[in-house]
């Protein structure tokens, strides 16, 4: 497939660094009832927004990260891997905290344990971001906001009306059990399991109709998109309400789905495609994805063919 027009896409928000460590798994600790797993394999892979600009770059749009990073080691991974990945840095690199990290230790081709080391940015830098994000806007067509709730989209009210203001699509992937912050967005990417912390549950289609419509129209979104799992995908807008079923495969890992979901959502639309399209074939792409290990990406060539 060839794109009507070039996509580009600035992803904003928590930049982490995914680590996994592969290895085997023979025997249980003397020491407590857990396994101990020999470590024989290491690998680094952007994660948090970085994932969703991995994504974007491997479905061929033109694609800026704007986040935070600690003056470390792992600072310095994440800033060689976006980088290698032609994604556009403007990586701000804070010496008072240390980068986003999440370790999995992987044995037998499961998770046995996930580590995370994180903190919030300084002010300071986040001061320094929204007005680098100011000066971006005029370059890219496309926002996507990452929020996984690390600190590093205080100013999501700031950054989304600027980014109205100049007429940009707007999405974004929230967190948390407050949504106002978001007001104003093109498009929300919740999972059902966000969404029902901010509506509460529901008990029927039309209950879970309702409830979403009434959260759209008080946001004044263009679209709410809710992810869920193997029930597929449910699209809400002024005029419709479009469920598309789940590809079915299977499931090998979830992890990392949301982001290539709101990846591949944003090239679609920074294209040129209409909103529907945009929905299906990012919904192919989630379940392309999560038939892989880890924090992964889809390419054109999984999504579209060869042709």
């Amino acid at each position: 497939m060839t794109f009507d027009r070039e996509p580009r896409l600035l992803v904003v928000g928590d930049v982490m660094l995914d680590r996994y460590w592969f290895g085997d798994v023979s025997r249980i600790s003397p020491e407590a009832p857990v396994p101990i797993v020999r470590v024989e394999k290491r690998d680094e892979r952007l994660g948090g927004a970085a994932n969703v600009a991995r994504n974007a770059v491997a479905l061929g749009a033109r694609t800026g990260l704007l986040g935070v990073v600690g003056q470390d080691e792992a600072g310095d991974v994440v800033q060689r891997l976006v980088t290698d990945l032609n994604i556009s840095s403007y990586l701000n690199r804070d010496a008072a905290i240390p980068t986003i990290i999440k370790l999995r230790v992987i044995g037998r081709q499961q998770q046995l344990l996930r580590i995370d080391f994180e903190n919030a940015p300084s002010d300071a830098v986040l001061s320094n971001k929204l007005t680098q994000f100011n000066a971006l806007l005029p370059e890219y067509d496309v926002i996507v906001l990452s929020d996984y709730n690390k600190g590093s989209l205080v100013n999501v009210t700031q950054m989304i009306a600027s980014a109205r203001s100049m007429g940009k699509r707007i999405l974004v992937d929230p967190k948390g059990d407050d949504f106002s912050r978001y007001r104003g967005a093109s498009i929300l990417t919740p999972n059902k399991s966000e969404l029902r912390q901010v509506v509460g549950s529901w008990k029927s289609e039309e209950e879970l109709t309702s409830k979403a419509q009434h959260l759209r129209a008080e946001l004044e979104l263009e679209a709410l998109l809710v992810t869920r799992s193997e029930e597929g995908m449910s699209l809400y807008t002024a005029n419709q309400v479009l469920h598309i079923p789940t590809i079915a495969r299977e499931v090998y890992d979830v992890s990392g789905a949301g982001d290539t979901v709101i990846a591949t959502l944003a090239t679609m639309l920074g294209a040129g495609a209409a909103l529907d399209e945009a929905v299906a074939t990012a919904n192919r792409a989630g379940g392309i994805v999560v038939g892989k290990l880890g924090t992964a990406t889809v390419t054109r060539e999984e999504l579209f063919g060869a042709a």
